[in-house]
């Protein structure tokens, strides 16, 4: 089914709930009845991004937040990608994550990737394993691996930190990396590094909830990842500018 990218929207239904209140109360068993529970809370950014490249309208979303509490927490994470009117990928995570150590969460969970619009393409389940953290100098960072359901094993890697202009001006930029175990001709892939790509991100935050952005990308495929692109007519080397709008919830 086409997809206009210019009336793309993306529901995002995100439930947090509030801590409870404590009452005074005496000592003994009745002051522990009235203890506190622990608080849950969630936050989420959402960046929706239109671009035009080649005579084509991209569009393209990049979904991630968690609900929780301190320690468990329900990590979501959705990326995707049409341009012309047709999917080329679409992928939803729902993690299990859990506070291990300062600054780093360890997680797993499912990913499931929606059936591309290419000759052949296949809708396919993993089990998705990995960190998520802070590493020095404060560089978000997230490394995955990934279980496909016919056995088939991939890996990511996300860096990205923000650089402060001013207080309502940043910078953000990006590296991702992605490795494949075996060759796959229906999707596209060879082993070893597949891709890489490289963002800088500039937002400008009327609110913290609220930030338009440009963004600058440059994507590289390589080895038979390449030659598999060029088979189907399709550069192994794309650069985008596109405009979008950061969301936080």
């Amino acid at each position: 089914m086409r997809t206009d990218p210019k009336a793309l929207a993306l529901a995002i239904l995100a439930a947090g709930l509030t801590a409870g209140t404590a009452h005074a109360a005496p000592t003994g068993t009745d002051a522990m009845a009235n203890m506190p529970m622990p608080g849950l809370y969630h936050m989420f950014t959402l960046e929706t991004d239109l671009s035009r490249t080649n005579g084509l309208d991209t569009g393209t979303w990049d979904l991630e937040g968690w609900a929780g509490g301190d320690t468990n927490r329900l990590w979501l994470q959705s990326e995707g990608t049409i341009t012309d009117g047709k999917t080329e990928a679409a992928e939803l995570w729902a993690l299990y994550s859990r506070h291990v150590t300062p600054y780093w969460d360890a997680q797993v969970g499912l990913r499931t990737d929606a059936a591309p619009d290419l000759p052949g393409g296949q809708a396919h389940t993993f089990l998705a394993a990995g960190v998520t953290g802070l590493a020095p100098y404060f560089v978000a960072t997230q490394a995955h691996l990934f279980l496909r359901d016919d056995g088939a094993l991939s890996g990511r890697l996300r860096y990205e930190t923000d650089w402060l202009i001013t207080q309502r001006l940043i910078l953000k930029p990006r590296l991702e990396l992605n490795v494949s175990d075996r060759n796959d001709a229906i999707e596209g892939l060879g082993s070893g590094l597949t891709d890489a790509s490289i963002d800088l991100q500039t937002r400008y935050e009327i609110r913290r909830e609220f930030a338009p952005y440009v963004d600058l990308s440059y994507r590289q495929k390589f080895g038979q990842t390449a030659d598999y692109a060029r088979l189907r007519d399709e550069k192994p080397t794309e650069t985008r500018l596109s405009f979008g709008i950061r969301w936080m919830f």
